[in-house]
């Protein structure tokens, strides 16, 4: 019973919604959420090493997940990445997960081909009545697609763009008279990257992404009820210095900003009805000045993480970051640690992370590992 509350709870997160609460030691919290929030999760390993910095850094199999504009920069012709992340691992659940697959292909030293696959399981959820009778078992689940195009402008300047189809099924069924469905949303994503580093590869790097910009997503037949998507813009920067062939070391900084509006507050009936009629487009550009709090509010919807790696004989890795979210806008803050391996042409990355702070939403990552896996042509 234990367990099927606690993915009874983060299917209620993932479902989206406005979170206002008040605090009398606190200010008040207005959290910006929105539907199929694990897109907001970087999965791969080696970026959450760094505390989920990863706009500005070097470019690998997975680099579709924060910057596809990276990928022409690889070195490799081809390469292939795989992710597992567990999920509330820390409280002892042990069938949700997030998993995902990414590569890339160069058509010639120019430009690139990509895709990736992210997958999220909540595991099995048996419901039943006020009596403990058994109902029905579900399998929440959701997925997204991408297909991506990435070429160089020029030597240090490169442009991408992606298609992503989402797939969302958390629910099935009529309850209270209201029938749920799987929801699905089309979005695209454009990303652009600055690679200032020198033949040595020290130099100064940074980036520019606009990701799931979409049509809003719904889980029921009422037109009303559609949900935002996670559209979102970064801006990354990375210095890497290289004391010799065997020793380098890279640090990180992405902020990052939601492209949604921000809910009103609790109670607010025509706030609501207001935030609901909102369009997708506008509410990019409004998503900067509509919070309650004006600009100082719309200051701490800015969440920002850095990182750094080191590389020794481009043989092993070690990294290590932070994340930082505003008290008011989720509290989310941890540490993170990692390390690399490349033996041939497979490398192995793994990630940790450290919650800290009083959060009013415990991370489900906390005191988890990340594996990934990475395969280079040659």
């Amino acid at each position: 019973m234990k367990k099927v509350t606690l993915k009874l709870t983060a299917l209620v997160m993932l479902l989206g919604g406005a979170i206002t609460v008040s605090n009398a030691q606190t200010q008040p919290i207005n959290v910006v959420t929105t539907a199929v929030p694990f897109l907001r999760i970087t999965p791969d390993a080696r970026t959450g090493g760094m505390g989920d910095v990863g706009i500005a850094t070097a470019p690998d199999a997975n680099s579709g997940f924060v910057n596809l504009a990276k990928t022409p920069y690889n070195t490799a012709k081809y390469s292939i990445g795989v992710n597992y992340v567990p999920w509330l691992r820390d409280l002892s659940v042990n069938d949700v997960y997030l998993a995902s697959l990414a590569g890339y292909y160069k058509l010639d030293d120019n430009q690139a081909i990509s895709a990736s696959l992210r997958y999220f399981s909540l595991g099995n959820i048996q419901f039943t009545d006020n009596l403990g009778n058994d109902l029905q078992t579900f399998r929440p689940r959701e997925f997204a697609f991408d297909a991506g195009y990435s070429r160089k402008l020029s030597k240090k300047n490169s442009l991408a763009i992606a298609i992503r189809y989402i797939n969302s099924n958390l629910a099935s069924g009529t309850l209270n008279g209201v029938n749920y469905k799987k929801g699905s949303s089309v979005a695209g994503d454009l990303h652009f990257y600055h690679n200032g580093a020198k033949d040595n590869g020290s130099g100064f790097n940074w980036g520019a992404t606009l990701s799931n910009l979409g049509s809003k997503i719904s889980y029921t037949s009422d037109a009303s009820q559609k949900d935002f998507i996670p559209a979102n813009l970064g801006l990354g920067a990375a210095y890497t210095k290289v004391f010799d062939e065997n020793n380098k070391i890279t640090f990180a900084l992405d902020l990052h900003k939601l492209l949604v509006p921000t809910p009103p507050a609790v109670g607010d009936s025509a706030g609501l009805a207001d935030y609901r009629k909102k369009g997708v487009v506008s509410s990019w550009f409004s998503s900067f000045g509509d919070a309650p709090g004006k600009g100082s509010e719309e200051i701490k919807e800015i969440n920002g993480s850095i990182g750094a790696e080191y590389w020794y004989n481009n043989q092993f890795a070690f990294r290590a970051g932070y994340f930082y979210e505003n008290p008011a806008k989720g509290n989310r803050k941890y540490f993170t640690v990692g390390a690399g391996l490349k033996y041939n042409s497979i490398g192995l990355n793994f990630a940790y992370l450290f919650p800290t702070g009083a959060g009013v939403n415990r991370n489900p990552l906390s005191n988890t590992w990340r594996f990934g896996l990475i395969f280079n042509a040659k």
